[in-house]
């Protein structure tokens, strides 16, 4: 039985700026999935060397998004990790979770979104952003589905991003709790194939390892900025 949608508001404690249905039809729209990484996938904390960790529990939680797209489209979606800085524990994840590009040491992030587009043929709003930051608001602009991490420390950050329409949905935790996954489980049940994308992977049936084959097919490439252009290099 599929996730009621009536009860998706009692199940997830954030803060929705777009309706139920409004979410589901952007959704609809969405072919890429775009996550920047300092304070998203972590609490923004960095190593001596600049780096800063993912959980295996967002990590699954990206698979998860992708394979549900998979069985709503009958295509892998486009997968990306932005990020202001190097940082090799978002290149080992993309490395490990095929995803289709890395951008990094990229100051203005629209431009990412630009770029993005241009080469993947997307408009911007085929694109999905997970984001928490204000770095990040020339790009949430302009996307097509947003998704703010919540953090306690910068309310009025947050609420001049609700004020200027810059986001869809605030989560209830931060990234140091999984933000990334609680905003996955709430795009999957929008989807109303959250059951069939659980117990797919559960039984790792004939559907899912067709997926996995075409998900790993691709390895990514990784863009920087080099002054106004965002040019392909490998950073190892």
């Amino acid at each position: 039985m599929e996730t009621d949608l009536h009860q998706i508001k009692d199940n997830f404690k954030g803060i929705f700026l777009a309706t139920l249905p409004e979410l589901q039809e952007k959704l609809a729209k969405i072919k890429a999935y775009v996550f920047d990484w300092d304070g998203v996938f972590n609490n923004g904390f960095k190593d001596e060397n600049g780096s800063s960790p993912f959980s295996e529990v967002d990590a699954m939680g990206t698979n998860l998004l992708r394979f549900n797209h998979y069985l709503r489209t009958g295509n892998p979606p486009i997968s990306i990790i932005l990020s202001g800085e190097k940082n090799k524990a978002s290149f080992t994840l993309a490395d490990r979770e095929h995803f289709h590009a890395v951008y990094f040491n990229v100051k203005n992030k629209k431009e990412a979104l630009l770029h993005l587009c241009t080469t993947r043929n997307l408009s911007p709003n085929e694109v999905a952003f997970f984001f928490d930051d204000v770095l990040d608001l020339s790009f949430a602009e302009q996307c097509g589905l947003r998704v703010m991490v919540g953090r306690k420390a910068n309310p009025l950050l947050i609420e001049f991003a609700k004020r200027n329409n810059l986001v869809d949905y605030i989560t209830s935790v931060d990234g140091g709790n999984h933000a990334v996954r609680e905003s996955i489980e709430l795009l999957l049940g929008l989807s109303e194939r959250y059951d069939d994308t659980i117990c797919q992977r559960m039984f790792f049936t004939d559907g899912y390892q067709q997926y996995l084959k075409m998900r790993n097919h691709p390895s990514p490439l990784f863009y920087t900025e080099s002054g106004p252009k965002i040019i392909e290099q490998n950073p190892r």
